[in-house]
């Protein structure tokens, strides 16, 4: 990578950043939740049957609604900065994630007033599993980020700045299958005190998985506008 930016290489670096890095976070933190998509469109559950004792519905965590822009800011990050680019910043989220985590320990275990008391349970509780999602979700940011970043420049080595769309899909092929296991395993089944069942945790992951790469072929086509636009700001100044 090119470490002497222009004033417009530095900055494009700066926004996609800052696009990564918020929509990273903002998944840590409200990933706690389990979603329901079914009833999102008034729909009864899916209750579909892979194998016998093994159902999926779209129960997903709350964080998979951004979570396909920071894939997507992945690829472009790595189409014009390479993959030290996006270890540069996959190691900067972890860093702030790593903070989230002490910080949310820190005041979970700081007294509470007497007027709060009452719904200190409540707080303990939602943050207490927020943490087991943050340190499931780093692990698994960590490696799906590497997976990404190495299957998505192999693919551009091969074709070039041709076929956009195949690295892009195939990196979050692989890179998302990763994320989606890990994150679940990890916060509701290793670390958590009430720990689901085999069939929750497949759920959950299929489900987050199959939402995922979705959403990532939808979005195909707005990475090309991307991409069209910064060629368009970078002129012959691409980075790579």
């Amino acid at each position: 990578m090119n470490q002497n930016f222009t004033d417009k290489k530095t900055l494009l670096y700066i926004i996609l950043s800052g696009v990564f890095l918020t929509n990273a976070i903002i998944a840590e933190v409200i990933g706690v939740k389990i979603i329901s998509l079914e009833a999102l469109f008034g729909a009864d559950p899916l209750n579909y049957e892979i194998i016998q004792g093994l159902n999926v519905n779209f129960n997903l965590t709350a964080g998979v609604i951004v979570w396909p822009i920071v894939f997507v800011t992945t690829d472009i990050i790595n189409e014009y900065y390479g993959t030290k680019g996006v270890k540069k910043i996959t190691y900067l989220a972890a860093v702030f994630i790593a903070y989230i985590f002490v910080v949310i320990w820190i005041a979970t275990n700081l007294p509470s007033a007497a007027f709060w008391e009452k719904n200190n349970i409540g707080f303990v509780g939602i943050f207490s599993v927020g943490m087991n999602i943050i340190i499931g979700s780093l692990a698994a940011f960590l490696i799906s980020q590497l997976l990404d970043a190495h299957v998505f420049h192999t693919i551009r080595k091969t074709t070039g700045s041709k076929k956009i769309w195949l690295r892009a899909t195939a990196s979050t092929l692989v890179s998302q299958l990763a994320d989606s296991f890990i994150v679940i395993y990890v916060a509701f089944y290793l670390l958590a005190e009430e720990k689901w069942t085999t069939s929750q945790l497949v759920s959950v992951s299929i489900s987050n998985y199959i939402y995922k790469f979705t959403v990532a072929l939808i979005l195909i086509p707005l990475l090309y506008l991307v991409h069209y636009l910064i060629d368009r700001y970078l002129g012959q100044e691409r980075v790579v």
